[in-house]
């Protein structure tokens, strides 16, 4: 079964850095975020690995590891949100005790997910696919990204419903940032590669498929055992969102999860939206979502408010998802069950 974490209103929130850390010239940054955390009600303790960088690195793998061991230890925290993503990751998951992981809310993206998605895996303990705290330093919080906080709110046999945002952003202006931080021009669109409104429900998993693709024949990518025992055969609903992998790259992936059995007992596939671009020889992000579908023969949905192109709703690995499509807007319904 799954078990949801409480989240409430004046929690503490420990930042920890699985993976990149904020650089000294980009403190302010983490400055700004915990400060606006604290003024919405939250005390905030922050970890030394939040603070450093080197070599794509917070700090070693063990440090890594024994920083989130103790943030899991300390009765006070509730929710672990890491400053924003990076790149190993992997690193750090043989210094967690998944054996002492307990209810406590995980969010984040981008290279978080592999963290994310091992816990859900290994423990049955719902972790949350969302904003990351650096990007909630703004003055205000654009209404798609602002339900991270409902969400993890919501009790066990809750349902908590999130709509499509209305625009999203291309670019990253780092230096020019809104008042919500993100730079929002874009007209949102959801899509489905047979162009028809879909509806699709299973158990939430996902995460970014650059790195959670690394999980695979790993213990810490036993999907088959989660959708068997953990959520007693409910199909699941994958999601994904992609960095950088070419169409070629992707398809290869995703033949690896099919061979994995990652697919088996598979309700159907959404992507994110990608800043990555189509190779240039003529296959395209398109076309591996095509065959995806026509292969798995699932629906397959694409573009949706999911990555790093923000912004983005907030996805509970083990929660039961229903995701609705009707003529380019979307509503996603997850059920906190059991």
């Amino acid at each position: 079964m799954i078990r949801y974490p409480i989240f409430e209103k004046g929690a503490k929130i420990g930042i920890t850095a699985p993976s990149s850390g904020v650089p000294e010239s980009l403190h302010h940054l983490l400055h700004a975020a915990i400060e606006r955390m604290q003024q919405r009600g939250y005390n905030v303790k922050t970890c030394p690995s939040a603070w450093r960088q080197s070599l794509v690195r917070s700090a070693s793998d063990g440090t890594r590891g024994q920083e989130f061991n103790d943030l899991m230890s300390d009765p006070d925290v509730t929710l672990i949100f890491p400053p924003w993503g990076g790149e190993l990751l992997i690193e750090m998951l043989e210094y967690v005790d998944f054996e002492k992981v307990q209810e406590k809310w995980v969010l984040g993206y981008s290279d978080v997910s592999s963290l994310l998605l091992a816990i859900t895996l290994r423990t049955g303990v719902a972790t949350a696919h969302g904003t990351n705290f650096i990007d909630l330093r703004g003055s205000q919080t654009d209404p798609t990204t602002a339900m991270w906080e409902t969400v993890l709110q919501t009790n066990v046999h809750e349902t908590i419903v999130q709509h499509s945002s209305t625009s999203f952003q291309q670019h990253w202006e780092h230096d020019n940032p809104t008042e919500w931080v993100f730079h929002l021009t874009e007209k949102t669109e959801w899509k489905s590669i047979n162009k028809n409104d879909q509806e699709i429900s299973g158990r939430l998993v996902g995460g970014c498929i650059d790195t959670i693709r690394h999980l695979i024949g790993t213990p810490y990518g036993d999907v088959s055992t989660f959708q068997k025992d953990t959520v007693g055969g409910d199909p699941l609903l994958w999601y994904f969102e992609n960095v950088s992998l070419s169409p070629t790259d992707m398809k290869r992936t995703l033949m690896q999860m099919k061979y994995a059995g990652w697919f088996d007992h598979c309700s159907g596939i959404v992507f994110g939206r990608s800043s990555a671009e189509d190779s240039g020889n003529g296959y395209k992000y398109t076309d591996v979502y095509q065959e995806l579908s026509d292969a798995l023969q699932v629906p397959l949905l694409y573009d949706l408010d999911c990555g790093h192109l923000p912004p983005q709703v907030t996805l509970v690995n083990g929660a039961y998802g229903t995701i609705v499509l009707k003529e380019g807007n979307g509503k996603v319904v997850q059920r906190f069950i059991p």
